[in-house]
Parts: structure tokens; sequence; C-alpha cells
């Protein structure tokens, strides 16, 4: 998941993912009716910067009640620190829930185990903007092959780049994985003060675009039983790419194994890495860095010369709670919430990356920086396991553990992700 600018990805989802474990599972949570009138209640994230997205859903919602008569709004905007619990104790009592959830993408496979989102598949498969919703931002409301709410915003990341200091070495743009490794070298021998690419053993999706580009992958699916691929010859080729960054040729690890994403584009935008992989809502906290105008950004490379390395897609969605007595009422309301419409005012408002691929197109025309990461996101991101046992893995920091390991030399490639691979399968064992 993705919650926009207060946090970077990896932290938002460590942050969230432990709820797929602790929330219980409801034995019965299924609506007794569907009333066409009365107050809807909606729960959304709150932001740092909460005034621009509440103008939007302001917006939103006066469209929508005026559009159905007789129905009410009340938004509620539910704090970061508390939204495990206030979750929790819905799911837990239906009649104290809302009707409507924004929730992080990686926690749909939890949500849905525990009981406590609405099967929506129908009412998405009949809605018209709903085709083009991008594939990768569909499958994160997918589980078992059903719909369970409708993305809101996607995030990914891609390739910041001093463009002054490449100049001044006189290095071309990398234009494959082994160029940037060899360029982040290369910086950093001629310029010791800098990393060459601010990588850290914490970073779980700066980390992922390698695994995945060598052919790697975090697990494979069969029958809805999920098995870890991360001790596979392609997944450790991956891993032992990215662990190459870690040393004094380019990011020591004593410095750089603990750091996380936030960590990496801070040192990038306070102009101590000259480069870093960053995400689309990250662009803000850069611009207002010291390295303003003397950046610039392209799709994180592949393996071969101009493939892209597929991202990791963050983001949010709303989803309709399986308790709700107005399930009609609340699919249209979550249809007004994440439509195009909405979509393009909260990119506006909050920089949040459209989930449609027709609005990505609009968008990036209208700001440049967005472009690259459209880019990525039309080559092909990738997402998470789709199961309640990849909470279990995220929070119990299994892959940053994984990484750390090796870079720290406890332990070689092989050894670390074997280990790895075996928690990753206790997880989704006991998932079931």
């Amino acid at each position: 998941m993705k919650l926009s600018a207060r946090t970077a990805v990896p932290l938002a989802a460590l942050a969230l993912a432990g709820l797929a474990a602790c929330a219980p599972q409801t034995s019965d949570s299924g609506a007794k009716s569907d009333d066409k009138s009365g107050t809807l209640r909606v729960w959304l994230f709150q932001e740092v910067n909460n005034g621009p997205k509440q103008h939007v859903v302001d917006r939103a919602v006066a469209a929508f009640e005026k559009a159905h008569q007789g129905a009410r709004v009340q938004v509620e905007y539910i704090p970061v620190e508390s939204r495990a619990q206030k979750i929790k104790a819905a799911f837990n009592d239906p009649g104290s829930a809302p009707d409507l959830i924004e929730y992080g993408n990686t926690d749909t496979a939890g949500y849905v185990k525990d009981g406590g989102l609405a099967d929506v598949s129908a009412e998405f498969a009949a809605w018209d903007e709903a085709k083009d919703t991008d594939p990768t931002a569909k499958q994160s409301v997918t589980v078992g092959g059903k719909v369970y709410g409708a993305p809101l915003f996607v995030g990914v990341r891609a390739l910041y780049y001093r463009t002054d200091v490449l100049k001044e070495l006189g290095l071309p743009v990398p234009a494959t994985q082994d160029e940037l490794i060899a360029t982040a070298k290369k910086i950093h021998r001629a310029r010791p003060d800098l990393y060459g690419l601010a990588v850290g053993g914490a970073y779980t999706y700066g980390a992922l675009p390698f695994v995945w580009a060598n052919g790697g992958e975090l697990a494979t699916e069969n029958g809805g039983k999920y098995t870890s691929a991360l001790d596979t010859e392609a997944a450790r080729k991956g891993i032992t790419a990215y662990t190459s960054l870690f040393g004094d040729d380019n990011c020591p690890a004593a410095k750089c194994a603990q750091m996380g994403g936030n960590a990496t584009v801070t040192a990038f935008a306070g102009g101590k890495a000259a480069m870093a992989i960053g995400g689309d809502f990250n662009h803000a906290a850069i611009e207002a860095g010291s390295v303003k105008g003397k950046y610039a950004v392209t799709p994180l490379p592949g393996p071969a010369p101009g493939s892209i390395a597929p991202a990791f897609a963050g983001g949010n969605n709303v989803g309709v709670l399986k308790s709700s007595s107005h399930r009609t009422l609340a699919v249209g309301l979550m249809e007004q919430l994440a439509g195009k419409a909405t979509q393009r005012e909260l990119f506006d408002a909050m920089g949040f990356l459209p989930t449609y691929t027709d609005v990505r197109a609009d968008v990036a025309k209208k700001q440049p920086f967005v472009e690259p990461f459209v880019r990525t996101l039309a080559a092909g991101a990738k997402f998470v396991p789709a199961s309640p046992g990849w909470g279990q893995i995220d929070s119990s920091l299994v892959l940053p553990t994984m990484f750390q390991e090796i870079v720290s030399g406890k332990k070689d490639v092989a050894k670390a992700s074997s280990d790895a691979a075996k928690k990753m399968n206790d997880a989704f064992g006991a998932a079931g």
C-alpha cells in the first residue's frame, strides 16, 4: 500500500500489514437489509495535510447526495496511529462499523479472510469506468477471482538521479541494471562524499524490482495456496544484484543496512546521494530539498538495454463492508469516490497517481514529472502475494532481515534466502 505524502510505501505497508494477522475472523457479519436512504458512514485515512483531500472528498460527497435524495454521508478521517484498533473493532461489532473504508492494498487478502469486505464483483463488472482500471490496480482488490473494492490511487517508484553529478563526471544515464550498479560505484569512487545509489536493507519495495527484473518472484500460487520463491535461482540472482550495492564502494553496510525508503529518499533530497529509488509520491519532498533543479527521473532499468524493471504497485483502495445495511448506496459512493473525476481531483490536490490508464496519460501531459512513473506502470508493475499470510511476512520483517543478514556478512545469499523462504511458507501455511 501507499499512504501518500505522509510516509513512504514500505513504512506504511509495515505499519498496516499487521492488521491482517491480528484482526479476528467474524462468524457472520453479513447485512440483514439494504436501505436506500439514511446515513452512510465512511472512514478515510487522515493525511498530514488533510485539507486538500477533504475538499475533494466534500465535493464528491455533495455530488453523491444530490444524486441520491434521502441519503446522507458522514465522513470520518481516522488517525494513522489508531486505525488498526478501529478496523479491528468494526469487524468485531458490525453495529458500529462504517459502510465504506479506505484501506491499504496489501491488506485486501487479510480483510477478506476476516470477513470484513463485501464482494462487489458484479457491480465492478457493470461499472463502465472500471474497464479502464490498470490491471495491477485491479489485482489489488481481487482475491480468489472476486473483487472486494475499487482502487483509489497507485504509487510506483523510479530512478531519481543528479543531472549535475552525471554531467560533471561525464557519465551517461544508466540504461541497464549492470550499468546502474557500475555507475553507482564510479560516482562514489569519484565523489566519496556521495552514495552513488542510496539503498536500504529495510527498503523492501526498493529491492523487489531487482528480484523481479531477473525473473524472480516472491511466491508462486497453486490452487489458492502460496509457496515462497525467494530460494529460486532467478530470485537469488536479483537478491545478489541488490545486495552488491552495499559496501564501501557505494553505500556502506554500517550506514545503509538499517535504512528504509524514507531514509534513502532523504539522503537524495539532502544532497548526500547521486541516485535513489523513489516514488511519484516523493516528488514534493525532493523538490523541497537541496537538489531542486539538479535532478531528473527515469524508469529503473532492467537487465536489457531499454528495459524497465518491474516496480511494486503500491496504493490504497476503498471498499464496502460486508456488514453495511446500505449496500447499494455504499457501492454507489465507492464508485463516486474512486471514479475518474475524483481521482483527477485527488491528483491535482494530493499528487495521488490515478488508477485509470487514460486518466494517468492525461495527468502526465499536464505534469511532466509523472511521465517516468506512468511508463513504469505501463511496462508492468507487480504486486505482493494475495494471501492473508503476507501481513505476517511483512510485519515480521522477513525480507528486510534477509537483506540485512546478507549485507552484514552473517549469511550468504543461498542461506539467507532459504531461511526467508521457510519463514514465508510458515506464514502462508498458518494463513490457510
